[in-house]
């Protein structure tokens, strides 16, 4: 009944030095970061695409995925920027479960923390010198951001953190966007809330330091649909629930209201196919609405090469060990699509 204590891994200072960007991707990172908030200030009229493999279990296959993203995204780069997702910790509902790459860098051994972080460091670096592109992550541990905080140029909080404090608070410290997700219960209020924390500044304990923040003007909102009290999925992605979104929005006086809408998980009804035809009707929302095409800033696909999913150990290249995902046929079209109807 009690924390045993295992073994100290390496501190964030020491891990970005041994494992550390060059002087010329961190230029391009600035490049980068500076996009995406363009994007969220409306100074950019471009379209995120947040899109990747439910979770990011194996080096070679995501980096092999990411440098076919880049190829698309030389094609779209005019109307679509496209964050890669490279998502290494993973929430689960019951704690049970592969909890991603941090946990486990092979999903077939027991939990490593310490060779995790720096296997998951390594996949970042090497998905930066092939792609150019640089990475979206879930921060489900707060105290886990000094490992990533240079690599990263996107950050989401899940349904089941965002009403957390820590969570609120840490964001207010970083220096690029991060998506707030609404609730499982749905509660716009609470994804407003959190934005609003996310946007202020605090002073807190972390990493045993008094700390005190600035505030990110760049945290926003994250439609991911919601569960009701019966266990069922409902939408959040309809014109309806943009609109009144957008209302709430002039209410709250937040900076840099936009919206990120996540294709899967409740929108879709689990339902990884569906993707492509929700983000059909999102970009017909925006093009009736000037309201929707100023709050809609994006969307999020969970995407990987190979379509569906399959149990750890079946070995199954390029395919997801967690939630099921498009394949890239249908991703290569979709991205292409958007760019087209934008």
């Amino acid at each position: 009944m009690s924390i045993n204590y295992i073994k100290k891994v390496m501190s964030p200072e020491e891990i970005r030095a041994e494992y550390a960007l060059t002087e010329e991707q961190k230029e391009l990172k600035k490049v980068r970061d500076k996009e995406i908030k363009d994007i969220l200030t409306g100074e950019s009229d471009r379209f995120l695409a947040i899109i990747g493999p439910c979770s990011a279990d194996n080096e070679d296959s995501v980096c092999d995925y990411i440098s076919r993203l880049a190829k698309v995204q030389e094609e779209i780069k005019d109307k679509v920027l496209i964050i890669p997702r490279i998502y290494t910790n993973k929430p689960r509902t019951t704690g049970e479960g592969y909890k991603g790459m941090v946990h486990q860098p092979d999903p077939e051994k027991k939990p490593d923390i310490s060779e995790g972080i720096i296997a998951m460091r390594k996949m970042h670096l090497r998905a930066i010198r092939e792609s150019h592109l640089f990475a979206a992550d879930e921060m489900l541990y707060p105290e886990n951001w000094p490992y990533v905080e240079d690599i990263l140029s996107y950050v989401a909080v899940g349904a089941r953190s965002v009403e957390d404090q820590q969570h609120r608070i840490v964001i207010s410290g970083f220096d690029i966007p991060c998506g707030m997700k609404n609730p499982t219960s749905g509660d716009f209020h609470v994804m407003l809330n959190s934005c609003k924390a996310g946007q202020a500044s605090h002073t807190f304990l972390y990493r045993g330091y008094e700390v005190k923040t600035d505030g990110n003007p760049f945290a926003h909102t994250v439609l991911r649909g919601a569960v009701n009290k019966h266990g069922q999925n409902i939408t959040n992605y309809h014109y309806e629930d943009l609109i009144r979104l957008a209302g709430l929005y002039d209410e709250y006086e937040l900076k840099n209201p936009g919206t990120i809408i996540d294709t899967n998980h409740s929108n879709s009804n689990k339902v990884y196919s569906e993707q492509p035809r929700i983000v059909e009707e999102i970009l017909h929302s925006r093009r009736i609405s000037s309201d929707i095409r100023k709050l809609v800033k994006g969307v999020m696909v969970e995407s990987y090469i190979v379509e569906g999913r399959h149990n750890i150990g079946q070995h199954i290249y390029g395919q997801s060990i967690t939630d099921p995902c498009i394949g890239w046929e249908d991703t290569e079209k979709l991205l292409k699509n958007i760019a087209e109807k934008l």
